[in-house]
């Protein structure tokens, strides 16, 4: 691959998120590879993200700005893993009160970037590029038929609806359509004239006549979206980079921590998963940001213990309290649960896991599909109805259990559900590893996603200041 020269410096800028900032990160790694000068943006208390990173590119240098004061986030939050889901729209705008302290960075800078790659959030960044007059890359940690949807949204901007009734995405591939309590929420709480919202309508709209577009994505999955989306962009500076994730046995990503220590030492999960027969582990996780109800909590125990099958459950901290009284007991030898962060990665590639129960994230997506273990799609938001409808519906690679973040399943339900998908022959299996193997190959030399990588890196070489 080629080396990019080390004159050629960029401004890496994530939202801070877990489901956004950890396949930035991936990328910068892979971009710091090839010989870029790169500074990451952030605030101070997601600086700490980002010190494995530096440990291994000690070149990548940190522009540390204090975060923006909002009074209605609580003094000391920083990422949205602290925040509820709701508040995504008041971190979008927030972190827009960067603009004028950046611009002042750039213009005092005896050798500043010569172009911005950020996340889809931080939109008015492109606002920021043309008054430099440098290109902004938007960075898509959705793969490309969300990151179609939410263009289709805010482009043609359909009418509020009621909850039930169908948005039709008539001139996308396959004419997707949702109710609209699926669409996403920071489009349905859109109220015309209301300055927050039309900042971050600005912000959306300013992606679609970005410089490029980096998806975490990759051709064999998503051919017609990012033909789409190269279409309705109106040039080829659409480069699919996916699936970015560490792998296992690569000896710099075990530097690379993606998202926090688990409560369970590695050995201690990895000797329990040897201990199981193959294909006979369910992996039950939904995510950083999902919180589930008292009821949810108590119908997924009841679930799992009513299946017989062999799990490991990842919950967040405050959520274990409502685990029924003596389930671990009950299930003890066959049930595993983890407190907080799971090495996700680490547990996929497994062979003694068969099935993923996951809320669709696309990072869990990806994963997923490179270890080839079928999935069982609990969408709740964001771009989640989207992943499931694709995962199910198109590439037939998953079975829906429930939808919706307030929706409680069926306890027997779920349990038969649990134990049929452990069948040896289910066609979502076989076709989970026949993805598997393109994603692999998708980032092998000569992949679909190492050519659109060195595209992306000539690109960059030949921005000139």
């Amino acid at each position: 691959m080629t080396t990019i020269s080390s004159k050629t410096h960029i401004l890496v800028f994530p939202f801070p998120a877990q489901g956004h900032l950890i396949p930035l990160l991936d990328l910068t790694h892979n971009l710091a590879n090839h010989g870029l000068t790169i500074t990451i943006l952030l605030t101070p208390k997601n600086v700490s993200f980002v010190n494995p990173l530096l440990s291994i590119h000690p070149s990548i240098k940190t522009l540390v700005f204090p975060f923006p004061t909002n009074s209605s986030i609580p003094a000391g939050v920083e990422n949205c893993k602290d925040l509820p889901g709701e508040f995504f729209p008041i971190m979008i705008r927030t972190l827009g009160d960067l603009y004028h302290p950046l611009l002042s960075w750039f213009k005092s800078h005896p050798s500043p970037p010569v172009a911005i790659l950020s996340d889809m959030f931080l939109g008015w960044t492109e606002f920021l590029a043309n008054e430099l007059k440098i290109p902004r890359i938007v960075f898509s940690p959705s793969g490309a038929m969300a990151l179609s949807v939410i263009y289709y949204l805010w482009r043609d901007m359909p009418g509020k609806r009621e909850e039930n009734d169908v948005v039709l995405f008539s001139g996308m591939p396959n004419c997707p359509k949702y109710p609209w309590w699926q669409i996403s929420p920071i489009y349905r709480n859109y109220l015309e004239k209301y300055p927050d919202c039309e900042f971050i309508k600005d912000s959306f709209r300013a992606n679609l006549v970005s410089w490029g577009v980096v998806v975490n994505s990759f051709t064999e999955l998503e051919s017609a979206y990012l033909d789409y989306l190269r279409k309705e962009m109106g040039h080829d500076r659409v480069w699919e980079v996916g699936p970015l994730q560490p792998q296992i046995h690569d000896s710099s990503s075990k530097l690379i921590d993606r998202g926090g220590a688990s409560s369970v030492p590695v050995n201690d999960l990895t000797a329990w998963l040897d201990k199981r027969d193959d294909h006979t582990v369910v992996y039950v996780c939904f995510g950083s940001q999902t919180s589930l109800t008292d009821n949810q909590t108590v119908e997924i125990a009841s679930g799992l213990e009513k299946s017989g099958v062999n799990f490991i459950w990842c919950i967040k901290e405050h959520i274990y309290d409502m685990i029924p009284s003596g389930f671990e007991d009950r299930v003890a030898g066959r049930g595993l649960i983890i407190k907080g962060w799971a090495p996700q990665i680490l547990i996929l590639s497994h062979k003694a896991v068969c099935a993923f129960l996951t809320h669709c994230g696309w990072n869990s997506v990806l994963e997923s599909l490179v270890a080839g273990v079928p999935m069982l799609a609990w969408p709740m938001g964001a771009d989640q109805f989207v992943n499931a409808n694709l995962l199910v519906d198109e590439l037939k690679m998953a079975v829906r259990v429930c939808e919706g973040a307030k929706t409680v399943p069926n306890a027997a339900e779920l349990a038969r559900v649990l134990k049929e998908f452990k069948s040896e022959n289910r066609v979502e299996r076989e076709r989970s590893k026949k993805m598997s193997k393109m994603s692999l190959d998708a980032i092998k030399e000569n992949g679909s996603s190492v050519k659109d990588f060195e595209e992306l890196l000539q690109n960059l070489f030949a921005v000139k200041l």
